[in-house]
């Protein structure tokens, strides 16, 4: 899949309500939130559910007043409000009881193992993020915690693209060996 980086035009026409850059939309990040949520959600409906529900917010967000202020962090925004659509799907599952007939005991009970599991991963993430020097956490966190766009990160360290990606290849080497160090691999846990 080729990235893309988006413009005040792209936005524009978005907010407009053009049907070609509606489909251009739908079809780019569904995708891209198809393979997020794959891995955070074991039931296809929910993923279908949450991807739908994040793209239309994205919209009605955009056509409210005052809409997106920076055209180039709208990649990081529709990411930010699946993380949202995300949250409240998981509180909405635990205010469930197991004796609703609504809500399967047993897939509720693997979403709710699985949703434990991933909570203990982001945390020992966040423990060895913390023994990282700050120069890698924030790399890290900046790119892959909050996917932001490479171009904002470049701005903020003060970097081109070519040295961004020796950076994070540095910062990712140190981190997987303080991985190791804990004696757990979170990454090669997630692929299994």
């Amino acid at each position: 899949m080729k990235f893309q980086s988006f413009d005040g035009d792209y936005v524009r026409r978005l907010t407009e309500g053009d049907p070609s850059t509606e489909r251009e939309f739908a079809d780019y990040f569904g995708e891209l939130l198809r393979l997020k949520l794959t891995r955070r959600l074991r039931v296809r409906q929910d993923v279908e559910d949450v991807r739908q529900d994040t793209l239309l917010r994205v919209l009605q967000r955009l056509r409210q007043r005052g809409g997106l202020e920076t055209p180039e962090g709208f990649g990081a925004f529709v990411n930010a409000v699946c993380v949202n659509v995300l949250r409240e799907k998981f509180r909405e599952r635990a205010k469930h009881e197991t004796g609703d007939t609504a809500v399967d005991p047993v897939n509720h009970r693997a979403d709710l193992e699985s949703w434990m599991l991933s909570r203990e991963r982001e945390q020992i993430v966040r423990d060895v993020l913390e023994e990282l020097p700050e120069k890698d956490r924030r790399l890290l966190r900046a790119v892959f915690l909050d996917e932001r766009e490479k171009l904002e990160v470049c701005r903020e360290f003060g970097v081109d693209r070519d040295y961004l990606r020796v950076l994070l290849h540095r910062a990712k080497e140190r981190f997987r060996k303080k991985m190791l160090e804990t004696g757990r691999d979170v990454v090669a846990e997630r692929r299994a």
